[in-house]
């Protein structure tokens, strides 16, 4: 084999996951959150001075400083969480609360925002390139897997990247489904490998506070010599079959002519027409021709008309 043949090969075999594993959709807009922190800021600051106004009299150099302090300590503790969002909330380090969606607070320096999660349905690509089957047969498999979290708490301190730990998981148990399979068990069976992946991924990722919707196997590249190797042996079934039941049709065709045998009494003139029926059949398609020879062509009419003297 050249080179050039073995490196299209190897991109015919080739599964490449894509760039992002995750589908993020429609972003939302952040210029709501932004005016809303700088409408609170420019709410706390005129309140803040306009208290100072009427205590002091006038607005000093003190008055302005404690509002601004006032405000952005006000926009510090004040936090919009989207309707899909999760905020875990850390207090001095330790976990505090998991907040959202909609708007919620926050001590100033004390707690803090640890991790936004988004708990929407996600998409991961995952894939086993060139792996051994049971009976050693090397193997590409695509597929993809849909979950999210449903503990945003867990999925934030029990696993450091749980988006990567997810994936990572899923490539693991597909190359084990395959190990423990042959060729053909994963090449038929696809359904079966799906639930099996789904079923290991459960027990896997359900301490990190995710759900595993669904495991779909996407595209499983064989070698070539392999899928000619099972082509043959799928042909040799089909013929097989085809064979047993030409053999079922023989047995019942030999029953009728054992009936017409007792109504006519003469075998062979049931043997003629065996023979009539064999001839009508290599005939039927008008691709070929039988030359029959005088003498048995004599017999040959001398049994029909026989037959319809009886």
């Amino acid at each position: 084999m050249t080179r050039k043949e073995k490196s299209s090969d190897a991109r015919r075999f080739r599964v490449a996951p894509e760039v992002s594993t995750e589908v993020v959709g429609e972003r939302a807009s952040s210029s709501g959150v932004l005016l809303f922190s700088a409408v609170l800021f420019a709410v706390v600051l005129a309140a803040v001075l306009g208290a100072g106004l009427l205590v002091g009299g006038r607005v000093t150099l003190g008055v302005v400083v404690v509002a601004a302090v006032a405000a952005l300590l006000a926009i510090g503790c004040c936090h919009i969480a989207q309707q899909w969002e999760r905020v875990v909330v850390l207090r001095l380090g330790r976990f505090s609360r998991v907040s959202g969606p909609g708007l919620f607070w926050t001590i100033p320096v004390i707690e803090s925002n640890t991790m936004r999660v988004d708990t929407r349905t996600r998409v991961t690509t995952f894939y086993a390139e060139e792996t051994l089957t049971a009976d050693l047969v090397p193997m590409n498999v695509d597929a993809v897997l849909f979950w999210h979290v449903w503990d945003a708490a867990a999925a934030c301190t029990e696993v450091g990247d749980f988006t990567r730990a997810v994936e990572m998981a899923a490539q693991t148990a597909l190359r084990d489904a395959i190990g423990r399979a042959s060729a053909a068990e994963v090449a038929i069976r696809r359904e079966q490998l799906d639930r099996e992946l789904k079923r290991v991924l459960e027990e896997k990722v359900a301490p990190w506070g995710v759900t595993i919707l669904s495991v779909e196997v996407r595209d499983i590249l064989l070698p070539k010599e392999l899928q000619e190797a099972m082509s043959l042996e799928a042909q040799a079934e089909q013929r097989k079959k085809a064979r047993i039941i030409l053999m079922e049709a023989e047995h019942d065709i030999y029953e009728i002519l054992d009936e017409m045998e007792g109504l006519i009494g003469d075998h062979e003139a049931v043997a003629r027409l065996r023979t009539m029926h064999l001839l009508n059949e290599s005939l039927r398609e008008g691709k070929g021709t039988v030359v029959i020879p005088s003498a048995f062509a004599e017999g040959f009419n001398e049994g029909v008309g026989d037959l319809f003297k009886g």
